[in-house]
């Protein structure tokens, strides 16, 4: 089966498009074969809509918390939910964010899913730095159209699964030095030295996941050198898309009773 690890965004341009990893899983080793850039929203569609067998790692939320989407008055089925959300649109979803915000108590604006907590990541809610919220809107409803399917949360082509992935879980099990930045002033050899670290635990399996991966030599300069730390994101979620498949269907690791609303972020453990 194909493999592919995806670092998203919510505004792909030439200059910073989403960026792949495609590998395969063979005898316990991740393969890096090729790393290309997506400019475009047609680009990443036609990706999506790429025959199967594949699995994909996706860096995006594929859901938004139960508690926000109940409170809202939203759907409560996900492919209603993402549905309705892309009917909205940017503008109109994110003032009804906003406004949900103000509503919230001081301390605790942004509800978060079950799993956000134990990943330490960002609410699906949150709007800038980063705009996850806006990932979500552009992600999810993409997934839906493209008829892949979304354990946990939608059933459809068995042959092309995408997972939500977390590249920045993995990389600070490895360490917790700032590996990437878009600003030029932050881009300094300490963030080099952290990416190359990363990347040499990666090739040893050294890190929680225990998988090694395998990559050509110019990908893995390419990798180190990107500043932006896309290229390395794109590989991390590549390994957890082979955890992933490794754990095999039908939920690819995720833990029983995960919610069909908010979904899981994949290589999270269940919260006892």
């Amino acid at each position: 089966m194909r493999l592919y690890g995806v670092d998203f965004t919510s505004a792909p341009r030439p200059r910073k498009p989403i960026t792949v990893a495609a590998g395969r899983f063979v005898d316990g080793v991740v393969s890096l074969d090729r790393l290309e850039g997506l400019p475009d929203w047609p680009a990443f569609e036609a990706f999506l809509a790429r025959p199967g067998p594949w699995l994909g790692g996706f860096d995006f939320p594929f859901g938004l918390p139960r508690e926000a989407v109940v409170d809202l008055g939203w759907p409560t089925s996900w492919p209603a939910l993402v549905t309705r959300c892309a009917a909205l649109g940017r503008q109109a979803f994110r003032e009804a964010l906003d406004a949900y915000r103000v509503t919230r108590p001081v301390g605790a604006r942004y509800a978060h899913r079950a799993a956000d907590l134990p990943a330490r990541s960002h609410s699906p809610l949150k709007l800038v730095n980063p705009p996850v919220g806006l990932m979500f809107l552009e992600g999810a409803p993409r997934l839906l159209t493209a008829g892949v399917s979304v354990p946990g949360l939608h059933q459809a082509d068995p042959a092309r699964v995408a997972m939500e992935a977390y590249p920045g879980l993995l990389a600070r099990a490895i360490t917790r030095t700032p590996y990437k930045t878009d600003e030029r002033p932050k881009q300094t050899p300490a963030r080099r030295e952290a990416r190359e670290r990363i990347v040499a635990a990666l090739e040893d399996g050294a890190h929680p996941l225990g998988l090694p991966l395998s990559m050509s030599e110019p990908d893995r300069a390419a990798v180190i050198h990107d500043a932006s730390g896309d290229l390395l994101d794109a590989a991390l979620a590549l390994v957890q898309a082979a955890w992933c498949l490794a754990a095999g269907p039908p939920l690819y690791g995720l833990p029983e009773g995960t919610d069909p609303l908010e979904g899981w972020i994949a290589t999270v453990p269940a919260r006892s």
